[in-house]
């Protein structure tokens, strides 16, 4: 199954680490990065350290919580520190801010390397999902994702808040909640390249957590253009994203209709199901509904 929910948790409180296996997310990232004080990050990761150590034989990436972490940017002192002191909990994945490139990932995949090694952790196994859009020149490299051989890679998702400081942009959105057409062209091309790559594409987050019907429109929007999953900043986020990017029992009754029409019929290129003409496009969309769910 996909994951769906995509929950940030800072990685200074032990108190809302301690709560987050509970809130029904399908992976959480613990942050160390735009949610910790530089003063806090060593605190930090102990602390991340602490949590993912103490989840590592009690969750796994096929049954049940993801653990993931976000460290900060390459063009930081902290993103060494921020690995070794996490990798000793095996995390699933490490999310990578300010991901300039396919290249980028390759700095961290050295680094983790070494650290999988050190403890015992098999090689090539913790996944990088970059963060692809928060800088001009990150924005810019999105599409060399759509060919990026690098194993590592988990899907793409992106962000707003820092591509609009950095450009100095007042809005994000037009007066109709629409995104503008900078933002509009990055969510689409994180897509494309998704695609391209064969990787989830994970929608960026809704940052008003108070707003559940703006939420849920964009949640199911996100799905219904081809994204995996979401990006979420609040635990009441959870379960509208789980829901929306969950199969209804009429999709995945109409999807198992269609694989059964063309299994029934493996030389046909199209065919007709309750009035309607299929083809292969159609075929390839129950496979993936089927995969959601």
């Amino acid at each position: 199954m996909a994951l769906r929910s995509w929950l940030f948790v800072p990685g200074d409180s032990a108190k809302k680490l301690g709560k987050a296996a509970s809130f029904g997310a399908d992976a959480i990232i613990v942050d160390l990065e735009d949610s910790v004080a530089p003063a806090a990050k060593p605190g930090a990761r102990d602390t991340a350290r602490e949590w993912l150590i103490a989840h590592r034989n009690q969750i796994t990436r096929d049954t049940g919580l993801a653990r993931w972490v976000r460290i900060n940017a390459l063009d930081t002192e902290w993103w060494r520190e921020d690995l070794v002191g996490v990798m000793p909990g095996a995390p699933d994945g490490v999310i990578l801010p300010k991901a300039t490139g396919p290249a980028a990932l390759q700095a961290v995949a050295g680094e983790l390397y070494t650290l999988e090694q050190r403890h015992g952790i098999a090689p090539g196994t913790t996944q990088i999902l970059p963060l692809v859009s928060e800088t001009p020149a990150s924005a810019l490299s999105i599409a060399a994702y759509g060919d990026a051989s690098h194993t590592r890679l988990a899907g793409l998702t992106w962000g707003a808040e820092d591509l609009s400081a950095a450009l100095g942009s007042s809005r994000k959105r037009d007066e109709h909640g629409q995104w503008t057409d900078v933002f509009r062209y990055v969510r689409a091309q994180t897509l494309l390249a998704a695609a391209a790559r064969g990787v989830p594409a994970i929608e960026t987050l809704w940052d008003d957590f108070s707003d559940d019907a703006g939420l849920d429109r964009a949640a199911k929007a996100a799905r219904a253009d081809g994204f995996t999953g979401m990006l979420a900043i609040h635990p009441r986020q959870v379960p509208i994203i789980n829901a929306a990017f969950t199969p209804s029992a009429a999709e995945i009754a109409h999807a198992e209709a269609v694989v059964a029409a063309f299994t029934a019929n493996p030389g046909a290129g199209t065919l007709s199901l309750d009035g309607r003409m299929l083809d292969q496009p159609h075929l390839k969309l129950a496979r993936r509904m089927l995969g959601l769910a």
